[in-house]
């Protein structure tokens, strides 16, 4: 799950990690009365930063410096309701709803820290660099040595001396040390008590005074955590979501919105990726990825279906199942609930093996519908593809 970048601003503000002063604004009014608070406050100028779930809102003409009050009512009013489009938001971009209206820094260095977890090593690693401003993936891809690393043990948390490490890697001053080691142990705990997957500080900035903030913060969390943590729930955008990943979310469904033209319905993520894979290997390309999970019933693979068929790029469906906890005839019989219901006019490949199989098949034989059998994965992609360019 992500959430915006004001809002992860005030959950490190309570692990004492410093951030700008600032508000957010819904609309112009609340913008000007944001930046007038703000200058009152000592402020020399303001930053109106968009809040979308995508980076790179700077190169795209979301962030813009004013430096009156009426300046940034201005900017503000031009910059909601905008389509911001980004590097990461693809060409459709994204619909701006929300502003942070911000004190400007008298900044001296822009420095990157973040925090993810490295699944090989199998703990948190924080990592570091001076290329701050840029991204990460760029840095890693041209000078991999430019990134620092710590590798965290999740029984001891960042340890100070790994902190003060970074902090003169990065160049700090002698004097910012304590300050840094501060900012970076606030930084972990807010990663590790909010169950995060990734946190992001970048750019993290040095001001001219010698003090530290995070310029621009970045907080996704684990969705397989959440339970615990009813309050980030709350956070939640759905509006800077997927439509249909929401709504394959209410039925805890894992299904991801892709470009092509055949649907898939799988259970097991890694069986999903196999078929996407002998998709594109036969020539077609997936529109989706949906894991209807091991453990799924009748009324789960009906509403899986209908999401599927929801998206209007789908030319054919895939249905490649094999039945374990996940029973074969538990699948066709939501499968052919859900083509009843929908009324569906699009050609349908199953490949089904496992668990009840043949009262699976019996189910499929005796719906009416014609539903296209195939023995392979091999066999189902080439029929599968076949009839998405035939449709």
């Amino acid at each position: 799950m992500k959430i915006h970048e004001y809002q992860a601003k005030q959950i490190l503000k309570k692990y004492s990690v410093a951030v700008p002063r600032g508000e957010m604004a819904e609309s112009r009014a609340q913008a000007e009365s944001a930046a007038k608070n703000l200058f009152s406050a000592g402020a020399t100028g303001v930053v109106v930063k968009a809040q979308i779930h995508a980076g790179g809102r700077g190169k795209g003409g979301g962030v813009k410096i004013a430096k009156s009050v009426q300046e940034a009512s201005e900017i503000a009013s031009k910059m909601l309701g905008m389509t911001l489009i980004t590097h990461q938001t693809g060409p459709e971009g994204r619909v701006v709803q929300r502003l942070l209206i911000e004190e400007t820094l008298p900044i001296e260095k822009e420095l990157y820290l973040g925090i993810v977890i490295d699944r090989g090593e199998a703990r948190p690693v924080f990592m570091a660099s001076a290329a701050g401003g840029m991204e990460i993936e760029q840095v890693a891809a041209e000078n991999p040595r430019a990134i620092l690393k710590e590798y965290i043990d999740p029984g001891m948390g960042l340890e100070a001396f790994q902190a003060r490490k970074l902090a003169f890697g990065l160049g700090l001053k002698p004097q910012q040390s304590n300050q840094a080691v501060q900012f970076m142990t606030g930084l972990y705990k807010a990663f590790e008590d909010t169950d995060s997957s990734l946190m992001e500080i970048n750019p993290f900035v040095t001001c001219t005074d010698g003090r530290l903030f995070a310029l621009d913060a970045k907080m996704n969390f684990d969705d397989n955590a959440m339970f615990r943590h009813p309050d980030l729930r709350e956070l939640r955008d759905t509006t800077e979501e997927d439509p249909l990943e929401v709504e394959a979310s209410k039925y805890a469904l894992n299904y991801i919105k892709l470009d092509g033209n055949v649907g898939c319905m799988v259970n097991g993520a890694g069986l999903a990726m196999a078929t996407m894979d002998i998709i594109k290997y036969a020539g077609g390309m997936p529109a989706n990825f949906l894991d209807v999970g091991g453990g799924a019933n009748a009324e789960q693979v009906t509403h899986a279906f209908e999401i599927l068929l929801s998206d209007k790029n789908v030319k054919a469906v895939l249905i490649n199942i094999f039945g374990g906890i996940l029973r074969v005839d538990t699948l066709a019989t939501g499968v052919v609930e859900a083509a009843r219901k929908t009324q569906i006019q699009l050609p349908i490949v199953l490949r089904l093996e496992g668990t009840n199989v043949e009262a699976g098949r019996e189910i499929l034989k005796q719906s009416g519908f014609n539903f296209i059998v195939a023995e392979t994965m091999k066999d189902a992609a080439d029929k599968v593809v076949a009839a998405a360019r035939a449709a």
